[in-house]
């Protein structure tokens, strides 16, 4: 069980809750190069005809100037987290469970497997929230890997 553990910074902004809405937002972003990893819409119900959408990351001048043209801002109020590892069924008990055991909530979660590989990303309330998240990841796939090595010997 190793993982990469990264933090992000997520982008947010209103979008409209019509079609073209998110292609407009993603469009300013690719006519600047930006290389998003992950982008997460949804209507907001409290706000007939709008949506929200959150991205990461957005780098480099053209992209964050494009970015804040789109309407997006840097998400004060999210800290995030990206692990990426090698899937294996269970892995998302595993690691929401690491979590839960050091006393976080999750804000929010996106996951995604491409063949043999994962990805996920992990929202949470605070920077502080995130910090103790990863910890815990680590030291999960860390004592795996232990209880792994020595099952070999």
């Amino acid at each position: 069980m190793s993982f990469k553990v990264t933090k992000i910074d997520v982008w947010s902004g209103e979008i409209q809750d019509q079609p073209g809405g998110l292609a407009g937002v993603l469009r300013q972003l690719a006519d600047a190069n930006a290389d998003l990893e992950m982008v997460v819409a949804r209507r907001q119900p409290d706000k007939p005809g709008t949506g929200i959408v959150f991205l990461a990351p957005v780098k480099g001048r053209k992209a964050t100037v494009a970015a804040a043209v789109a309407g997006l801002n840097p998400s004060p109020d999210v800290a995030a987290l990206r692990v990426e590892g090698t899937n294996r069924p269970g892995l998302g008990a595993k690691m929401t469970g690491a979590i839960a055991d050091c006393g976080v909530n999750l804000r929010g979660l996106s996951a995604a497997v491409l063949g043999s590989r994962f990805v996920v990303f992990l929202a949470f309330d605070a920077a502080a929230d995130a910090d103790k998240a990863a910890k815990a990841i680590k030291a999960a796939a860390a004592a795996k890997a232990a209880r792994k090595k020595s099952s070999k010997r």
